[in-house]
């Protein structure tokens, strides 16, 4: 490669090396120092930051958060955008209004999102407890935000209604990539309409699926700007995620230490997850080869 070549692709190096490499590899080396956002000093400990971490019974409590809030949210987001990918994919005539107006959650950041459920739950003066004191459903307005029995179902249904999007558009541009003339060869061989979904449909987007629960899992389980902005991890700790505990225990405590094993601990089991499901999505490739 000539000189030329080398200074274009220079920039975009040095990006991944400052946003990407840097980063995980001073995690890894911190995970294993006494380093203290305050302290100017610090030692090696070894192993003493994730032994710390390992039997500490909150990293449990926010590990299992963390597989609540993924499984439930992708779930919920890959049923919702599916069956609006087939409901669109049905339609032809205004598909693309309707298209446009189920993207718009996805096009809203974190902290517009946060802000704006936070008001309309808001037991106050909020629109939703309200609307379901007046129609008589509660005796009285609830704090979903604040309340046990229903902090961890509401901001797993905002999630829905945010990430659902994302999954509609994907599934819908791989349905629209299925050739017609399968399905009327699967109608003069007698196939039901069941038998046709699953040999055709799901067998021609199940990529494009594997692919987007790869991205999914692995932005929401690391996902702290929404959750945060919400609850604060609270109340209680019901919905402190992983991410929620690295980072009070960094920034709340200053264990930049212990913070590091924390993020590093979640970095191996991400690793190890997307593994079975790129195991998985080989598979499929040579299936349909």
């Amino acid at each position: 490669m000539n000189t030329t070549g080398l200074l274009f692709i220079l920039p975009a190096v040095l990006i991944v090396i400052l946003l990407l490499i840097y980063p995980i590899f001073s995690s890894i080396y911190f995970s294993f120092t006494s380093r203290h956002l305050v302290r100017a000093t610090y030692s090696w400990v070894g192993l003493d930051n994730f032994i710390f971490v390992l039997t500490n019974p909150d990293f449990y409590v926010a590990f299992y958060n963390s597989i609540k809030w993924t499984v439930f949210s992708i779930a919920g987001q890959l049923l919702i955008g599916f069956a609006a990918a087939l409901a669109l994919n049905k339609i032809p005539r205004f598909s693309g209004f309707f298209r446009t107006m189920l993207i718009i959650p996805w096009t809203f950041p974190a902290i517009v999102i946060a802000f704006s459920w936070k008001w309309i739950f808001n037991d106050v003066y909020g629109f939703f407890p309200n609307l379901l004191t007046t129609l008589g459903i509660t005796e009285q307005n609830i704090n979903f935000f604040a309340d046990s029995s229903f902090v961890f179902g509401s901001v797993v249904f905002i999630n829905i209604w945010f990430g659902a999007p994302l999954f509609m558009v994907n599934i819908l541009s791989a349905l629209k990539t299925i050739p017609g003339d399968q399905y009327e060869a699967a109608v003069m061989d007698g196939a039901t309409p069941w038998q046709s979904f699953w040999a055709i449909t799901v067998r021609h987007i199940r990529s494009v699926i594997g692919l987007l629960l790869v991205l999914r899992t692995i932005w929401i389980f690391n996902n702290f700007d929404l959750l945060y902005l919400m609850t604060g991890g609270g109340p209680s700790d019901l919905t402190t995620t992983l991410p929620i505990f690295a980072f009070k225990a960094g920034w709340g405590l200053k264990q930049l230490g212990i913070a590091s094993a924390i993020t590093v601990i979640l970095l191996l089991f991400l690793l190890s997850i997307c593994l079975l499901y790129f195991r998985l999505l080989n598979k499929w490739e040579r299936e349909d080869r």
